[in-house]
């Protein structure tokens, strides 16, 4: 799967040789041919077949993982809310006190 894939040697460009010098005669050098691509091997790994009962507890298993993510998301989400609201009131308690100090 994450092999490189190369295109048959039949459908490769042909390799073009440098133009020889005009003052001699030069015959141009013949390539060696290219060795055989060997066949791919047959993958030795068992293949995953999923009955039903394993296709049911997959699921289960993921609707598990969405419920506790969301569980952690959302008390996350609450830990912020009620710190916000606890600063938010000490903001006004102390400016409370502040305009108090003015007054007196």
């Amino acid at each position: 799967m994450f092999t490189p894939k190369y295109p048959p040697q039949t459908t490769a460009p042909p390799a073009t040789a440098p133009a020889p010098a005009p003052a001699a005669e030069v015959p141009a050098p013949t390539a060696p041919a290219p060795a055989p691509v060997p066949a791919a091997a047959v993958s030795t790994r068992p293949t995953v077949q999923l009955t039903p009962g394993s296709a049911l507890a997959l699921a289960a298993g993921g609707g598990a993982v969405v419920l506790v993510v969301g569980a952690v998301l959302v008390s996350m989400l609450l830990a912020v809310a009620i710190t916000a609201t606890s600063v938010a009131v000490c903001a006004v308690v102390l400016r409370s006190m502040v305009n108090q100090e003015r007054k007196h």
